[in-house]
């Protein structure tokens, strides 16, 4: 004897995974790491054909860039794991 399931139809609501700060988080995260390429990639040479050492290796480029980018990719890892406000 088999017996029939009554399957019912569930109304499913659609929750956002991240509440609306976290996005503000990761929008500001991206900002940061966006400015920090801009200045890593830094401004173009007046003369192509001249290498200008102080220009390549500038404290702007080798420190400061990347220490942006790195707090970016903190203020992406906190906005995903921020608990959201219920």
């Amino acid at each position: 004897m088999s017996r029939k399931e009554i399957k019912t139809a569930s109304i499913h609501t659609s929750e956002n995974l991240f509440g609306k700060e976290n996005y503000l988080y990761m929008i500001v995260g991206v900002v940061i790491i966006a400015i920090g390429m801009l200045l890593m990639s830094g401004g173009k040479s007046s003369d192509p054909a001249v290498f200008d050492q102080k220009e390549v290796y500038s404290t702007t480029r080798i420190t400061i860039a990347p220490i942006l980018i790195l707090l970016g990719l903190g203020v992406e890892i906190f906005a995903i794991f921020k608990k959201p406000k219920a």
